[in-house]
């Protein structure tokens, strides 16, 4: 092992010395291929819809899919209005103007419905009339309680498009499923919908409605709501769509918000620990060059920013700065005895080269482990910061070595304070070393008492995916949702597809009368704060055309008993001109849509509820081919896959960690005892999450893995020299207190660089990067101190002294 080292750091010294003579060709050619990458940076796009956390390949985004070529975008904007009164000719007018403004200009509608042009199904004489419920305005006192009276009445309309109590309306805003460039906007202006036909999939070259079309829809809707809004026309907008877009806004001044700080706080510790220009200067281009480069691949291969890959700027920024920290601090200690800058660059990159390789290849390694995961954006993640670590890597080991050769640098005599600095740190290490070195089975039986509370501790671990509770709670968009879903039960919603395979199969009249049913028992369901506020299918429809073509009595809202009388009534319907029925059936009658609204909540809560749903409708629909899908079963797949890819991740990290600790140690039972210095700390973290019953998401999920690709850099660090130092003295002690003293340093500075760096999601906007951000430098603390405590104490313990020295 002994001379596989010094092979690797002479090689490191021939390279740097080519580096030095070269250095003008060096940064033109580093600098051109980062030039290349950095190019593509404008063909990014940002990616926040719900249905961009599963893979394209996932089976229930694919049912999606689907769903969306027959039946178009289930998710709605929601607009509620709670005046004095609804009932009143002064509000309907301006709800009118409201409606039309809406209609008028918001891009991508495909439907707006409110009390102004709800379906209003009614018999007069023989003939069978839909029109909008307003569609002859009152007029008088007596007419408006008819509309009153009818608008009450209607089955339909509860907790639709009017609350129960009629305190609450709302606007329903359907945009198109398939994206539209806004010159056939003007093209095909005039021709009709532009979605594809029912049942067809979307034309080649075309996609779904993109994030950044969404979020011209919501800002037209905020534009117009801020205009007509008033103290008697309160309005709330809700939908999946609005939370998006605002999960979108927030997420990019986050990120700006922590660019800026990890900058600042970044300078200032290098200032801090160098004193030079260079010192700060050159780490910071080094990793903001890498960073954009990382960008600028994510383009190239088309991958979007989504809301877990926003962290990746402040990441890599706090990881990258780590590496070049190693080789500045020893550069400028060489420098500074010796004024040989050839020879410093030399030493400074032999002494670190086979530990940074170690330590970057096992950051990225804990990052790639995310690759697989089950949930998209954590596996971009994880590959591109993977990505984005050995770039920082790479641009550090080649470009800083020819920076520091080209820029003129004077050797620089150490301040007064900075030794008395140095003082501080030598003592508090050399405290280190003593109680480590001292108590080590006291500091290990401490170790294994909190590990085990840990343990207990994760047993308590809670799973959440709650988009919505990741905002603070007076954020506009949270209480709007929150009080759509109290008033009108349900924002978003729950589909299930029947699809008989039979043409006109949807005409039986026993199918239909079992649909009618299962509406009644979904209805009657409730798990928790989990319930179905309303539930519709074709046979709403249907039941309201046999009322009217029997004189509009009430008693006849009900199914036919005659499949032929089915079949007229629909043909009837169709033939006057209402395509309400292309959102409940495809054109053929076989496939119906079956629509179940239900509260936006924790995605978790969300299991129960669609078990009984899916074992229903299978267990009273055998000869039909059932789907659960729609935007609630995207949350819970959502959820689901991060279970299992919490599970696949922590594994892979640690397998892959530990088989490189053995290669770098080159002892498989010192490798293995070397893993418990970084297992500790994530059993730590896990065991605070339980503790204080903080959600297990898709952020805090990310924590251990990052974390342990981070923790075992300094374990590495620390292994790497303590093995040095005992091979020469043969005394663990002595070895101990020698690595304290010169890694220990390093160690200290890039966890208090990588712990702030994290720390500043102190600052997110978001509950979910706060609590990331803490849990992760938590985690950076509490490895340190298991480098610092755990592992001299267990090398104390397996390494004996021996006589004589080497």
């Amino acid at each position: 092992m002994e001379n596989f080292r010094n092979r690797v750091e002479t090689w490191f010294e021939g390279f740097a010395h080519t580096l030095y003579r070269h250095r003008i060709k060096t940064i033109v050619l580093v600098m051109t291929v980062m030039g290349f990458m950095i190019l593509q940076i404008p063909k990014i796009t940002i990616d926040t819809s719900m249905e961009g956390f599963l893979h394209s390949d996932d089976p229930t985004l694919v049912s999606y899919n689907a769903f969306r070529d027959q039946f178009g975008r289930d998710e709605v904007i929601i607009i509620a209005v709670n005046p004095p009164r609804i009932f009143d000719a002064e509000f309907l007018k301006k709800l009118k103007r409201f409606h039309e403004d809406l209609e008028g200009n918001v891009p991508y509608i495909d439907d707006i419905t409110s009390l102004i042009n709800a379906r209003n199904t009614r018999g007069e004489e023989n003939d069978l009339i839909v029109e909008d419920l307003l569609e002859n305005w009152p007029q008088t006192d007596s007419e408006m309680e008819t509309i009153k009276r009818r608008t009450l009445s209607n089955p339909m309309y509860q907790n639709l498009l009017i609350s129960p109590d009629g305190l609450f309306t709302t606007i329903i805003i359907k945009t198109h499923s398939i994206s539209t460039p806004a010159n056939e906007d003007e093209l095909l202006e005039g021709f009709g919908d532009k979605d594809p036909a029912p049942g067809s999939p979307p034309e080649p070259g075309r996609m779904y409605l993109t994030d950044e079309e969404n979020s011209q829809v919501v800002d037209a809707v905020y534009r117009i709501v801020k205009k007509y809004r008033s103290p008697d026309f309160p309005l709330s907008v809700a939908g999946s769509p609005a939370v998006t877009h605002i999960l979108k806004q927030s997420m990019m001044r986050d990120m700006r918000k922590f660019m800026v700080l990890a900058l600042l706080m970044v300078a200032c510790l290098l200032y801090v620990m160098f004193r030079r220009a260079s010192g700060i200067i050159f780490p910071l281009l080094i990793v903001f060059v890498s960073l954009l480069a990382t960008v600028g691949l994510m383009a190239l291969f088309g991958v979007s920013i989504k809301l877990p890959t926003q962290i990746l700027p402040s990441f890599i920024l706090a990881v990258g700065v780590g590496t070049s920290v190693h080789i500045l601090a020893i550069f400028y200690h060489r420098y500074q005895n010796n004024a040989d800058k050839e020879e410093a660059i030399a030493f400074a990159l032999g002494h670190s080269g086979l530990a940074i390789v170690m330590t970057n290849v096992t950051t990225a390694c804990g990052l790639l482990s995310f690759s697989t995961a089950d949930i998209a954006p954590i596996a971009d993640l994880g590959i591109f910061a993977g990505i984005g670590v050995m770039l920082a890597f790479i641009n550090t080991v080649i470009l800083l070595p020819a920076l520091l050769a080209l820029v003129p640098l004077k050797p620089k005599t150490a301040r007064a304070k900075l030794d008395t600095g140095a003082s501080v740190m030598d003592r508090f290490l050399m405290g280190v070393g003593r109680i480590s070195t001292g108590y080590p089975y006291i500091i290990l039986a401490a170790a294994s008492v909190l590990m085990l509370i840990s343990c207990f501790a994760i047993s308590k671990i809670r799973f959440s995916h709650h988009p919505l509770g990741w905002f603070p709670a007076d954020q506009e968009v949270r209480v709007a949702t929150e009080t759509i879903d109290e008033k009108m039960r349900g924002s978003i919603s729950l589909e299930v597809i029947i699809d008989t395979g039979r043409e006109n199969g949807l005409y039986d009249p026993d199918l239909l009368i079992r649909l009618e049913k299962a509406m009644d028992y979904v209805e009657s369901l409730e798990f928790g704060d989990v319930f179905a506020g309303k539930a519709w299918s074709l046979t709403t429809i249907l039941k309201e055309i046999n009322q009217a073509l029997h004189q509009n009595r009430s008693v006849y809202y009900s199914i036919p008993k005659d499949r032929k009388l089915v079949a007229q009534e629909f043909l009837l319907f169709e033939n006057s001109g209402s395509d309400d029925l292309e959102d409940v059936v495809d054109s053929q009658f076989s496939m119906a849509r079956f629509t179940i609204k239900v509260p936006f909540k924790d995605a978790v809560q969300y299991g129960s509820f669609i078990k009984a749903v899916e074992t229903y409708f299978e267990k009273n629909f055998p000869e039909a081919q059932v789907t659960i899908t729609g935007m609630m079963a995207l949350f819970f797949r959502t959820i689901h896959n991060v279970i299992i890819s919490m599970a696949k991740s922590y594994g892979i990290a640690l397998v892959v960690i530990s088989a490189m600790m053995i290669l770098l140690i080159g002892r498989i039972r010192i490798g293995l005892l070397s893993m418990i210095p970084n297992i500790a700390p994530i059993l730590f973290m896990l065991g605070v999450i339980g503790t204080f019953s903080l959600p297990m998401d898709l952020f805090t999920m990310m924590v251990a893995s990052i974390a342990i690709g981070l923790a075992v850099d300094d374990t590495i660090h620390f292994m790497h020299n303590f093995r040095r130092y005992y091979e020469i003295s043969n005394d663990p002690k002595a070895a101990v207190f020698e690595t304290l003293n010169t890694t220990g340093r390093a160690m200290l500075v890039t966890s208090v660089v990588l712990s702030l760096g994290f720390f500043i999601y102190a600052f997110a906007t978001m509950q979910n990067l706060v609590n990331f951000g803490l849990l992760t430098a938590f985690t950076i603390i509490m490895a340190l101190l298991s480098d610092y405590l755990i592992a001299p104490a267990l090398m104390m313990v397996v390494n004996r002294k021996r006589g004589g020295t080497k």
